[in-house]
């Protein structure tokens, strides 16, 4: 990177005038540089009408990295291909697919990406490159997804060769119904699984076993398919793609698209002087009002913008206050803001992605539902409105601008929170870091039990195939529950089990809420059960596409949030209480300091841990941060069993640092909440997938402790991380807390939004001290590591 003048500073002195130079909101700002175009010849094997297909758009030659993936793929190695943004790596399965298909009349091929826009995307991508050429129309191209219209899916099963799919319809929708796709499986030459690094956590685990059932049945049916993945930029692709699918595959890593030079600038959004919050902390401006502005600065300067925000919310918030500064300058232009995100109903997605691709939507605020290669040409900017959780969605995000090899600005925004203040404080840990891997387990029970039911009514499990999978005590277990039964050729289902629909690959709770208007019986979208509670409980506000309504009623027996138009002042967020219980001890590591001065033990854990959760209310809040009210909520309590680091700290130890009896809840309260904004620093996570629980007597322990778990049932792997990097992690907790300028505590570093308890007590002075103690211990103490098995 370096620091020179590029495209982008005009604009953000433009933004920044009239700021105190000493109280700039730009901590730091730099270029990363040109890279140019490295091309390859056509590998012999390609068909020359598919050769034509892509000279006839002006694509003469390939880049380095797409002949390079399509020549492993086309010589039978599953091969994934890791490079930037808009560097093509569609272009690297089209070869053979394309090819293969116009050798072989009876091939098939078939595409799956984590999003319906993005299928969608391809299909017309696909369909504009053929469009004309005789010799292609037998292919047909077809979508296959939840939007898809039931005859349409009738005919696609019958007569096209290539179809566009997602995890959740090729789980429910093929794999479920396998006995109908049997000559589609048999044929199947290739499989597409784009955006492979979105694949991490639970729902990683999920699509993976689905991805082995899909390769098990197309074997049973007589094909063998090649699988081909397109990532962006993820540590080890190669590992990460073998993790997914279970079988071994090669990597193409080396770039060979060119890129225009990129301005990237990190934003502080300033303190609001005349503002207060919780506890009478110093309150920021809030991202999305300063992302608002920034995406109204640059629609009037005529830039093609992406704006993403971290929540649904977030997204209309932001939007609609990009409109209003617009509208009072130029009502034309406001006009030409929108809102993308999930939760949208199809045709108003479809309506959407079409105004983004012909330009009609100047700017568009979304959430990371188009961080996927949805081929959105010709932007100018990017802003990211708070760390989007992991380096790799960071650049993710900001390789969607600059797609025309032009110049292109690229604004983090950081939110109030301990970890986007770190990262805009310290450039190097954001933009120097390497990208995370990702992290799935198929192993874990929670995830893996449910799809061994499935793969069992697909076709009878064999031994061989329980014992690769490790899973011979959950097999032993679901056969006693009766719901497989144990014949001479392996396991089957017991009769009348249909288990594919009792599976969410995504992780929701409980199945789907619809957001209905009472004043019109307007559907306006769907949330799941588990997501329900904390955001359209009863009193919550609620907007969707700039329109703002107030939950009346929300009736979980039927799947139904009943909404009435609103306009309040104020937004709302849920307040829950959470009691954790520990049911295994995983792996302890206790650190002791010996000799004068010695120090009682400081223990880390890794634990199995239920963690009961239940929303007893909402604060009322002015758009400035100030709270108006809490107003109480009677809410279904609901568990989670899941895994935990924790760690506690002898009372005599605390008090020697200085942390009275009176000052642990506080000091511990604090120091929980930084480490959980830290957590994805270490770990492939989002703050939103990671809980935590702080107490001055923890009934299992008997001591001060402080738990951080995994959001997901069973566990997603975070926890883990935690406990192997505890000191790394800990560390750049200490950090961030004090060098935060505040004086008490603030959300830019021990306060919470997601706080059940209105982020008191909270003690900052007392979480320098506890974190001061715990990192003490770490690199002076004697440590005893044991592993414990868990029972069975």
């Amino acid at each position: 990177m370096t620091n020179d003048h590029s495209f982008g500073d005009e604009i953000l002195e433009r933004a920044l005038a009239g700021t105190d130079p000493n109280e700039s909101p730009l901590t730091y700002k730099a270029v990363v540089e040109p890279r140019v175009a490295a091309f390859a010849s056509w590998p012999e094997w390609v068909a020359p009408e598919v050769i034509r297909l892509f000279t006839g758009i002006g694509i003469e030659q390939p880049w380095s990295h797409q002949a390079a993936a399509a020549d492993a793929a086309f010589t039978g190695r599953h091969v994934v291909v890791s490079t930037g943004t808009a560097s093509g790596k569609s272009v690297a399965y089209q070869l053979p697919i394309l090819t293969g298909l116009l050798s072989d009349s009876r091939a098939t091929a078939l595409y799956i990406s984590p999003t319906k826009a993005l299928a969608s995307d391809q299909i017309r991508s696909i369909v504009g490159l053929m469009a004309g050429r005789a010799e292609f129309t037998h292919i047909a191209p077809c979508a296959y997804d939840g939007d898809t219209d039931p005859q349409i899916r009738q005919w696609a099963r019958e007569n096209s060769r290539w179809l566009f799919t997602n995890p959740d319809m090729l789980h429910l929708g093929i794999l479920s119904g396998h006995a109908r796709w049997r000559r589609f499986l048999r044929n199947l030459r290739y499989i597409v699984i784009d955006e492979c690094h979105h694949y991490r956590g639970v729902f990683g685990s999920h699509v993976a076993l689905v991805y082995r059932r899909l390769l098990r049945l197309a074997r049973a049916a007589g094909g063998d398919p090649i699988v081909i993945g397109a990532s962006a930029t993820v540590a080890q692709p190669g590992a990460a793609l073998s993790r997914l699918i279970g079988e071994k595959c090669v990597e193409v890593t080396e770039d060979g698209s060119p890129h225009g030079a990129q301005t990237v600038a990190l934003w502080e959004p300033p303190f609001v002087p005349e503002l207060r919050g919780e506890n009478d902390a110093p309150v920021r401006r809030p991202a999305g009002s300063e992302a608002a502005r920034l995406l109204a600065d640059l629609v009037l300067e005529g830039a093609r913008t992406l704006c993403f925000v971290r929540s649904r919310r977030g997204v209309e918030l932001t939007s609609l206050s990009a409109k209003q500064i617009l509208g009072h300058i130029d009502p034309a232009l406001a006009e030409r803001v929108g809102a993308y995100r999930a939760g949208y109903l199809a045709d108003d997605r479809h309506a959407i992605e079409h105004a983004i691709a012909d330009g009609a939507l100047l700017g568009v605020a979304t959430t990371n539902a188009l961080e996927l290669g949805v081929d959105i040409s010709g932007l100018d900017a990017v802003i990211i409105a708070g760390y989007p959780g992991t380096v790799a969605s960071f650049w993710q995000q900001s390789g969607r601008a600059g797609r025309r090899g032009e110049q292109s600005l690229v604004v983090l925004v950081a939110r109030d929170d301990p970890l986007d203040t770190y990262l805009v404080r310290h450039p190097e840990a954001l933009l120097e870091r390497p990208v995370e891997a990702t992290i799935l387990d198929p192993s874990n029970p929670h995830v893996l039990g449910p799809h061994l039911l499935c793969a069992a009514t697909e076709l009878p499990l064999t031994e061989t195939e329980v014992d690769a999978l490790g899973a011979r005590e959950i097999v032993d277990s679901l056969t006693a529950e009766r719901l497989l039964r144990r014949r001479k050729a392996g396991w089957y289902p017991a009769a009348g089990i249909t288990p594919h629909a009792d599976i969410d690959i995504r992780g929701g709770i409980g199945g789907q809420v619809m957001i209905v208007d009472t004043t019109t019986s307007e559907l306006l979208g769907t949330t799941d059960t588990g997501r329900a509670m904390s955001t359209v409980h009863p009193g919550a506000v609620h907007i969707h596409q700039g329109r703002s309504f107030v939950v009346d009623e929300l009736d979980l027996d039927d799947g139904l949030a009943l909404v009435h138009p609103e306009e309040p002042e104020w937004t709302t967020t849920a307040r829950e209480v959470t009691h954790v219980d520990v049911t295994a001890v995983r792996a302890v590591r206790n650190h002791e300091i010996d000799g004068p001065g010695a120090l009682p033990q400081v223990t880390v854990q890794l634990v199995d841990v239920d963690v009961t959760h239940q929303v007893v209310g909402y604060l009322r809040k002015l758009p400035g941060g100030e709270v108006l009210d809490s107003v109480e909520l009677d809410m279904h309590e609901q568990t989670l069993s899941t895994r935990a680091v924790m760690y506690t700290v002898d009372p005599e130890a605390l008090e020697a640092v200085g942390v009275s009896v009176g000052r642990i809840p506080g000091a511990l309260h604090a120091a929980e909440h930084s480490a959980i904004g830290l957590m994805p620093l270490i770990a492939t996570c989002d703050r939103s997938d990671i809980g935590g629980l702080s107490t001055n007597l923890h009934p299992d322990t008997g001591l001060p402790s402080v738990f951080v778990y995994d959001g997901l049932d069973g566990g997603a792997g975070f926890a883990d991380r935690g406990f192997e990097a505890f000191g790394t992690w800990i560390a750049a907790t200490r950090e961030a807390v004090a060098a935060c300028r505040c004086e008490a505590g603030c959300p830019s570093c021990v306060q919470s939004p997601k706080c059940g308890n209105g982020n008191a007590p909270l003690d900052k002075d007392g979480a320098v001290r506890v974190l001061d103690l715990l990192l003490r211990a770490i690199s002076a103490g004697e440590i005893t590591e044991t592993a414990i098995t868990p029972p069975a």
